[in-house]
């Protein structure tokens, strides 16, 4: 008998069918992996399992008893509980707070809270997973790893039967995905059953005992793991099948675009020192906390640096803001793209003018059909799927999100690109679209830079490889070289000499 079953489940919203005749089933204590397409309906898939949206159509069956869910308390109370790609953490409270939150324990006849109980429980969940921790200290002041163990504790605390977890390893480094997988296997000898969301094939071949591929809203197959490989899955996923995941364009190198030398920042960065070309994408490697993003914030003026000198187009560069970057030619794609790169609730067409809003006026008003034209020019051009460009942003998937970024950017008509982790979170059919995107900017004679931690992107897209830890640079490879592999980018990422 399967633990939850969906049946039939269709799911409309204005202009948009987002799930139809959608089945699954989950089976108790089975790794179930769920993938597809941004855009396929896995989002909305996860809402209706959790209670935050009801279908119009179709059938939940738990324990063998059809339910019905009209809110996220009552799918709780039936076990089911959800870690978010976005983590549902209030940095201010305590661990023991955050995994009490709506859920605290109350002394008998009196107002205050049993916070030595619940600081003993805390403690013995957080242990449970692997965590020995100070449950007493603010959340905030914990990595992203012991974050996420919070939000899988609050599942565990409510006796949780399903787990799902969307995206759960996109903002962890190494060490803490080998944690959160020894975790899951953990979660799955208790019988506790894993609905396990993400694009990354590798971990879904490591913990899956099932797979399940959704495309435009509708099942495609569910298979055991074992039966499936890299190809098919991808294949299933989008399609059509994607000969090369990594479409490098050879391109003749340019003059150069940036030169950076000797910037420093206390604590941060240390005596960094490269250029970047035109016609060129330049990669930078490295772990987590390794100064790749600090150094680009500090380039384009987001935060300070005490000491160095920024070229650009071989001239000395005042750079004290990002608006002073953007004179300069500068666009940077944060891998924040939620926080710092859109306004969630605004519009399609007001996001992609937000950095080029003074191009788009007319007198001391907005030219409201130049920025119609730009807008399907950037829909079209890009790809970017909606149903009307005055739908808030906020409502698309993660891949067309991040298209709605980078034309944002392109607007400006830049010379140089930083893209920092321009592909996470978004599947494999729109990271080759970002991809060439990539190749288009340095076709046109762009400078583009990519931070990314995923090796095989690194490797794949880049002319040349600059390995950053602690805030140093620790080599350069190029993509002529024999050493340009995923060992002597670890290496070196790890403190080892590149030889």
């Amino acid at each position: 008998m399967s633990l939850m079953e969906l049946k039939h489940v269709t799911k409309r919203f204005p202009g948009v069918v987002a799930l139809r005749n959608m089945s699954l089933d989950i089976k108790p204590g089975e790794i179930h992996g769920l993938i597809g397409e941004n855009g396929a309906g896995k989002s909305t898939l996860i809402k209706v399992l959790t209670g935050v949206y009801t279908p119009e159509e179709g059938t939940l069956i738990m324990d063998g008893k059809e339910v019905s869910f009209k809110n996220p308390r009552e799918a709780a109370a039936h076990g089911i509980a959800c870690v978010y790609q976005e983590l549902n953490i209030v940095r201010l409270l305590s661990v023991t707070d955050n995994i009490f939150i709506n859920k605290a324990l109350k002394k008998k006849n009196s107002p205050f809270l049993e916070y030595d109980k619940m600081h003993e429980r805390a403690h013995d969940v957080m242990l449970s997973l692997g965590q020995d921790i100070d449950v007493k200290k603010e959340c905030g002041s914990y990595g992203m790893g012991i974050q996420q163990m919070v939000e899988i504790a609050k599942a565990v605390l409510i006796d949780a039967k399903l787990i799902i977890m969307d995206e759960p390893t996109s903002s962890l480094g190494e060490k803490e995905v080998a944690q959160l997988m020894k975790t899951i296997r953990s979660l799955k000898e208790k019988g506790i059953s894993i609905l396990f969301v993400s694009h990354k094939l590798e971990e879904l071949f490591e913990l899956c005992d099932r797979v399940t591929v959704m495309r435009d809203g509708e099942h495609i197959l569910t298979k055991d793991i074992s039966e499936m490989d890299n190809d098919s899955l991808i294949s299933a996923m989008v399609g059509r099948t994607l000969d090369n995941q990594y479409p490098k364009m050879e391109t003749t190198r340019g003059r150069e675009a940036l030169r950076v030398e000797h910037l420093n920042s206390t604590g941060v960065l240390k005596d960094v020192s490269f250029h970047a070309n035109y016609g060129e994408i330049l990669g930078f490697a490295g772990l987590v906390g390794a100064g790749r993003t600090e150094t680009f914030r500090a380039i384009f003026g987001a935060d300070n640096h005490d000491s160095g000198t920024i070229y650009i187009n071989e001239k000395p560069a005042t750079i004290k803001s990002p608006k002073d970057a953007i004179r300069q030619g500068i666009a940077f794609l944060t891998e924040d793209r939620k926080g710092q790169g859109l306004v969630l609730t605004q519009s399609v067409r007001t996001n992609l003018i937000l950095s080029s809003m003074k191009k788009c006026k007319k007198g001391l008003f907005l030219d409201e059909k130049h920025i119609d034209q730009l807008t399907g020019e950037n829909v079209d051009g890009l790809k970017i799927k909606i149903s009307d460009s005055k739908e808030a942003v906020g409502q698309l998937s993660g891949g067309n999100q991040q298209k709605v970024v980078i034309g944002k950017w392109i607007n400006t008509n830049a010379d140089i690109y930083i893209f920092d982790e321009p592909t996470r979170g978004i599947d494999v059919g729109a990271k080759v679209e970002v991809y060439n995107i990539m190749n288009n900017l340095i076709k046109a004679g762009k400078c583009v830079i990519m931070i990314s931690s995923e090796l095989p992107e690194i490797i794949g897209m880049s002319d040349r490889v600059i390995i950053m830890r602690e805030g140093k640079i620790m080599g350069e490879l190029s993509r002529e070289s024999d050493l340009l592999n995923q060992e002597t980018i670890m290496k070196a990422a790890w403190g080892g000499a590149i030889q």
